[in-house]
């Protein structure tokens, strides 16, 4: 057989990382105002009494605590952005390149289960911690604007530090479970999704690299197929990581009692908060994160030689 060309661990952790940068910066405000609506135990309401959107909910952030207070949590997701890229499209590629019989043949569905395995590898190796110390700090609701306003965790760091010192270092795992479940569903959505339509409108168009434009929008599609499906278990890990377990309470214990109350006290509905700021946070995340990550491989690919990225494989 050919040898054939195989990006190497190192391209997918630079284009990997830039594209999980760009994607934190631009996207981040709405993940706030996600989880803001996800932790509310009633209907964002304004003062007259009418229900709050998401750009509300984002307004009244910016007027009472700044709009700084809207990248609150920013430093826990871009410290582990870069981890997480590589850890995702590198497995992602390891367990598609596994799913190969001995003639050569993929498997069937092997972009389904690749993105399946690669979703539930991110989620135990960083997002989970990442997740806990994001949502600690996006939940604090202080004024960044007002210095004498001393919130209790003051950044990534220290609220990693406060939650090990005070909760043991498991609680930064509290909802492990149910994040690898999130992060599979989302990854077994959005690989399959995006490597169909990009294979479609390669071969329509005849081309072997798409515009950056084109990987956008089916990075855009694709990265809406998991929030859609999976909101009601993040509903659940938020609610379940923003606070420490109640002491003699078990993860499916403290799972059962999140899911009880929720429904008991704000109904069904309560599962798909936050549903449409998660849409529009994780769809364009996904375009750019497909956008950058195609236009920065594309060009170590093409320096490979200068940069020594290039793995061969028989």
């Amino acid at each position: 057989m050919a040898a054939r060309e195989k990006k190497s661990p190192l391209t997918n952790l630079i284009a990997g990382g830039t594209a999980g940068f760009m994607e934190a910066l631009i996207c981040h405000p709405l993940d706030t105002i996600k989880v803001r609506m996800q932790l509310a135990k009633s209907i964002p309401r304004n003062a007259a009494g009418a229900k709050l959107s998401f750009v509300g909910v984002g307004m009244k952030i910016v007027q009472k605590e700044s709009p700084l207070a809207l990248y609150k949590g920013l430093g826990a997701v871009t410290a582990g952005i870069v981890p997480k890229m590589a850890i995702r499209f590198t497995t992602f590629q390891f367990y598609k390149d596994f799913m190969i019989d001995k003639n050569g043949t993929p498997w069937k569905l092997n972009n389904l289960w690749a993105g399946l395995l690669a979703g539930v590898t991110e989620a135990v190796l960083v997002v989970t911690p990442m997740d806990v110390v994001k949502i600690r700090l996006q939940a604090q609701r202080h004024s960044m604007a007002d210095p004498l306003d001393i919130p209790k965790y003051r950044n990534a760091g220290h609220c990693a530090y406060t939650v090990v010192r005070e909760e043991g270092f498991g609680a930064l795992y509290r909802g492990v479970g149910l994040t690898s479940l999130r992060q599979a569903s989302n990854q077994a959505a959005n690989f399959p999704t995006y490597h169909f339509l990009k294979g479609y409108l390669q071969r329509t168009q005849d081309i072997k690299e798409l515009p950056g434009y084109q990987a956008a929008i089916i990075g855009c599609i694709s990265g809406a197929m998991g929030p859609l499906v999976n909101n009601p278990i993040d509903i659940v890990k938020t609610r379940i990581q923003r606070t420490p377990n109640p002491e003699g309470l078990g993860g499916w214990a403290r799972f059962k009692e999140v899911n009880g109350a929720i429904l008991k006290n704000e109904g069904w509905r309560a599962f798909y908060k936050g549903v449409t700021p998660r849409v529009l946070r994780v769809a364009p995340g996904q375009a750019v994160t497909f956008a950058v990550y195609e236009r920065v491989s594309s060009w170590l690919d093409t320096n490979s030689d200068t940069f020594k990225l290039t793995a061969t494989a028989k």
